[in-house]
């Protein structure tokens, strides 16, 4: 069989496998995956580097699908390329518990890199790679020693880019020349409601693009192969900047009535159009999972082939580098194991009782005692690091020309989120993080709910987490936020009640390895609680614990507090009398997962006197303090003054805590 015709059965494959996965599930998106099916066929048989039978080695290329929508192309073509996914999984396509959902997910099937689906998400984890990568690579390479050089490629729809989040995150891969990036642009006219004219006709894409400093190509044709790989080539030469190739497709193509349809965008094609679209290819109607074995040879064949041989030619280019830089190999290994270095948890601070100090001054002083034993530890601010204190003090700017170890994101919460989700996909990169306000972690929601679904060790550190805030008012006042971060399942969300309970923060995030860790930090002065007088901070790593008690026994009344409102409720039982147990809870989360034998001793179910006291909507609080608990809480707006006055006018004073759980202690006796 002629090249050609081989080529054209394989990218036709790819197609029949789509068609006949979506009908088969009764659900799905098969006209991408038959528009693109050329595109996915060059990048796989004839430009990535990748092997199928190690898809996690260190110096290959990377594929995105930001359309995640379009997943069963991937899957097809990870089949076809001899990847672990069987054919019988594309029989299974969207079922329960296979390994070809409905989204891509990076955790569940060889050969994908990162979770997406909610669009514009895998654009920005590209642009997180590509970062990445500029900084390991700057961090080993030396010359005539170029151990990463690998490029990102993906794929982007429509709604890819009307998204603002693809915007925010094109711009500053542009800011940073991120010359490693090659994206395609799925230009097929068509979304879910009809043709791209109802809603995205007026803006030249391609020049916005330019704007932003990319290097922009078009290709005019999806189905001239040739005309692909010219593009990609001249994109893997632009070095300075990142490179967007927008590709003229029809969608469904190959379909008699489907192709250029908003219908099939998102259903199945149905069997009578299917069987015509098969046709129209040359194929039996009626075969279903067609795989040709010529079609199996050219492609898993050939790329396994070529990928062993890639991946052994940079093992002995490792082998050199190893030899020529053995300081450099040695921490290399220590990278890759994905811990801090021997000795960090004794270099925590311990801060003496006395001084007052916002949790996000002790924040700062926490990841400066970390920089030495976390050295590919990155991340930043939105713009705010001289609000929440997150940086790491001489260790550089990452810039266009340097990679150092502080981004400064600017103002683009959402694209910083889904960026650092990019660098903690990255072998060798160690808890990336990402910081702002508490109030916009509303602008990162998408992100920090997919780093707790990708399971990822990312960390999110937000300050300025309550009322006490103060003056900036309620636009700028969190009250539902901590309920509403906690609902995310695999978020470990923490509030450190002080200075020392934020060291013991800090080891949270460092030492969790199922999936991402968020601390809420304050912007108000607290008192560093005196630990000869209560419980060491330590306790905080079991989520919470008895901070202090003033009696013995099973207590009378618990007050359960979080955060910057500990020290409010200790002063408070210190004036009741009673039997009054202050528990301290910086992480909900975490203490769920202790045993029940140490949840029933820190909070006795004995004891139905139990007061919440945290600066936030008291949703959520049943959980802990019962049916015949109350709760201290914040079920409005806040206020625009003096953070300790707004505090004071909404009851979180020791008085007022006092006489909220007398009361209650009498009603519930």
């Amino acid at each position: 069989m002629s090249d050609a015709r081989l080529q054209k059965l394989s990218i036709d494959t790819i197609r029949t496998l789509a068609m006949d996965s979506v009908q088969q599930a009764g659900a799905g998106h098969p006209g991408t995956a038959m528009a693109l099916a050329p595109l996915a066929y060059t990048l796989y048989r004839n430009v990535m580097r990748h092997n199928p039978v190690n898809p996690d080695w260190p110096n290959r290329d990377r594929f995105v699908l930001s359309a995640g929508h379009a997943c069963i192309l991937q899957y097809a073509t990870l089949h076809l390329s001899g990847y672990n996914l069987s054919l019988e999984e594309l029989k299974r396509f969207r079922q329960w518990e296979s390994r070809t959902p409905g989204h891509p997910e990076h955790f569940l099937t060889e050969g994908i890199e990162t979770t997406t689906g909610p669009l514009g998400q895998g654009f920005a984890n590209g642009v997180g790679f590509a970062i990445a990568d500029r900084f390991l690579a700057e961090r080993y390479n030396r010359p005539h020693h170029d151990l990463l050089d690998r490029h990102v490629y993906a794929i982007c729809s429509d709604g890819d880019m009307m998204e603002g989040v693809t915007m925010e995150a094109a711009s500053i891969a542009g800011h940073l020349g991120l010359g490693q990036l090659v994206y395609f642009y799925d230009d097929n006219h068509i979304t879910i409601d009809g043709t791209t004219s109802l809603s995205y006709t007026t803006e030249d894409k391609g020049k916005r693009f330019e704007a932003h400093g990319w290097h922009v190509q078009q290709v005019d044709d999806s189905e001239d192969i040739q005309e692909i790989e010219t593009a990609i080539r001249a994109a893997q030469e632009e070095a300075e900047r990142p490179s967007l190739v927008i590709v003229r497709s029809h969608i469904a193509f190959g379909a008699p009535k489907a192709i250029d349809t908003s219908k099939s965008h998102g259903s199945p094609l149905g069997a009578d159009e299917v069987a015509a679209a098969k046709k129209a290819l040359g194929w039996d109607p009626d075969a279903q999972f067609l795989v040709p074995p010529e079609v199996m040879e050219h492609m898993a064949g050939d790329i396994r082939e070529q990928g062993m041989a890639a991946e052994d030619e940079w093992n002995r280019a490792l082998d050199r580098w190893s030899t020529a830089f053995p300081g450099l190999r040695e921490e290399w290994d220590a990278d890759r194991i994905g811990k801090p270095r021997p000795g960090w948890v004794d270099a925590l601070p311990e801060f003496a009782p006395g001084d007052d100090m916002a949790t996000r001054g002790a924040g700062k002083k926490v990841m400066q005692a970390l920089k030495p034993y976390t050295p590919t530890m990155i991340g930043g601010a939105a713009d705010l690091v001289e609000s929440t204190y997150t940086e790491f003090e001489g260790a550089g700017l990452f810039s266009a020309t340097h990679a150092g170890r502080n981004v400064a994101f600017g103002i683009r919460e959402h694209a910083m989120g889904s960026i650092v989700n990019g660098i903690s996909l990255t072998q060798g990169m160690l808890k990336p993080y990402g910081s702002t306000f508490l109030i916009f972690s509303d602008y990162m929601r998408p992100a920090v709910r997919l780093s707790a679904l990708g399971r990822l060790q990312s960390v999110w550190v937000w300050t300025h987490d309550s009322v006490g805030l103060g003056e900036d008012g309620p636009t700028h006042q969190p009250v539902e936020h901590h309920m509403a971060l906690r609902a995310i399942p695999n978020l470990w969300y923490v509030r450190p009640a002080d200075a020392n309970e934020t060291s013991m923060a800090w080891r949270i995030a460092l030492e969790r390895e199922g999936g991402p860790v968020a601390l809420a930090l304050s912007r108000q002065k607290v008192p560093t609680l005196d630990r000869t007088e209560v419980e060491p901070a330590a306790g905080a790593l079991r989520g919470a614990y008895t901070l202090w008690q003033s009696g013995e026994g099973l207590p009378d009344v618990v007050l359960i507090a979080t955060g910057s409102e500990v020290w409010v409720a200790l002063d408070a039982a210190r004036t009741m009398d009673a039997n009054v147990r202050v528990v301290s809870m910086p992480c909900w989360e975490l203490f769920a997962e202790q045993p029940q034998d140490y949840r029933d001793e820190v909070i006795p179910r004995d004891v139905r006197a139990r007061l919440s006291v945290e600066a936030g909507i008291s949703q959520g609080w049943k959980e802990w303090v019962g049916d015949a608990g109350d709760s201290v809480a914040i079920d409005r707006f806040g206020a625009s003054a003096p953070g300790g006055e707004v505090l004071e006018k909404l009851g979180f004073t020791a008085e007022n805590i006092a006489a909220r759980a007398a009361a209650l202690l009498e009603r519930v006796a």
